[in-house]
């Protein structure tokens, strides 16, 4: 096992755990599964199709409803594409998997859902921003501490299967206090926790958000073997880079990361990050996305009149 530090004895049974689900499959191409990524440029969000080479299972990760704040419509264009490249392929989605509750986009997973009749995963620790969420938006339906929305909640080092493909959750705190990493035969993937190395690292001051954790999370994700490919949920394009991307490893992450590489302590980490995010603000579609998500992606319920409303918090961020 190459890893950037070994896990003491018992300490950390999940990520030894990972850490041979990605042997195992760097080892027999067979286990590797084949990862094909579509960018919604309208949000720099990639969803990726990751297919079972052994089967025509695949899950698809982190799918996108497209949604236009001025007029208050949603579609389906983005997903529509991600859908067709599946039924050309004549695979069938056996998983949804939510990386997090995204603040930057709409899930489309009800969607998805309707099509295939998969189960959609999230991590268990949705329960806290449901709480935390349905407080903010004063949510009176089923949210609060609900996982009806979901069909399963993941603990961290669970195990999951697509088609042939092994699989294991890594909880990845920090950015959210939700976010898991899903590693599928040689491939992680990691959510906002990492952006591509000459990006860094995901904002860390959402409710729940903590940077000393994001920094934990992702030096454990940089203790898997430095071969597995590591795919990102986010690209914003560095400077000087001239196309987007959202494939890379851990080896280079370990050595290259602007943020996080090999030498950065948690203490310049956290510094660098509350300085960075001091700075930024809320992402445009922040309200929209998270009171829809964490419902997993159902939009409310209509009210009296037959319609469906988003609320905005007055005056509390």
């Amino acid at each position: 096992m190459n890893v950037l530090e070994s896990p003491q004895d018992g300490c950390d049974a999940a990520l030894l755990s990972a850490c041979d689900v990605i042997s195992d499959a760097l080892s027999e191409p067979t286990r590797r599964p084949a990862v094909t990524g579509f960018f919604h440029a309208a949000s720099n969000t990639v969803s990726y199709v990751v297919a079972d080479p052994g089967s025509t299972a695949c899950a698809i990760v982190d799918p996108v409803l497209d949604f236009d704040l001025t007029t208050g419509r949603t579609s389906t264009g983005s997903v529509d594409a991600l859908l067709r490249f599946v039924a050309e392929a004549g695979r069938t989605a056996v998983w949804v998997l939510e990386t997090h509750v995204h603040a930057d986009h709409l899930s489309a997973a009800p969607y998805l859902r309707a099509r295939f009749g998969c189960r959609l995963g999230i991590g268990s620790r949705i329960c806290d921003a449901q709480q935390t969420f349905g407080d903010v938006f004063n949510l009176q339906d089923d949210c609060r501490g609900a996982s009806g929305h979901f069909d399963q909640l993941f603990d961290d080092g669970e195990r999951i299967e697509v088609g042939g493909l092994s699989g294991l959750v890594l909880h990845s705190p920090g950015h959210t206090p939700v976010c898991v990493a899903y590693v599928i035969g040689d491939a992680v993937f990691a959510g906002d926790t990492l952006f591509m190395p000459d990006y860094g690292t995901a904002r860390a001051d959402f409710p729940g958000g903590d940077a000393s954790e994001l920094y934990r999370s992702i030096r454990r994700l940089l203790a898997l073997p430095s071969a597995a490919r590591l795919f990102v949920c986010h690209d914003y394009k560095a400077p000087g880079r001239e196309d987007f991307a959202w494939e890379t490893t851990i080896e280079a992450q370990r050595t290259r990361n602007v943020h996080v590489r090999e030498g950065v302590s948690e203490d310049d980490f956290v510094v660098m990050r509350r300085t960075r995010d001091a700075q930024l603000s809320p992402p445009r579609l922040f309200f929209p996305s998270v009171q829809v998500n964490i419902r997993g992606g159902a939009l409310p319920p209509p009210e009296a009149n037959g319609c469906q409303y988003l609320k905005i918090p007055l005056n509390r961020f």
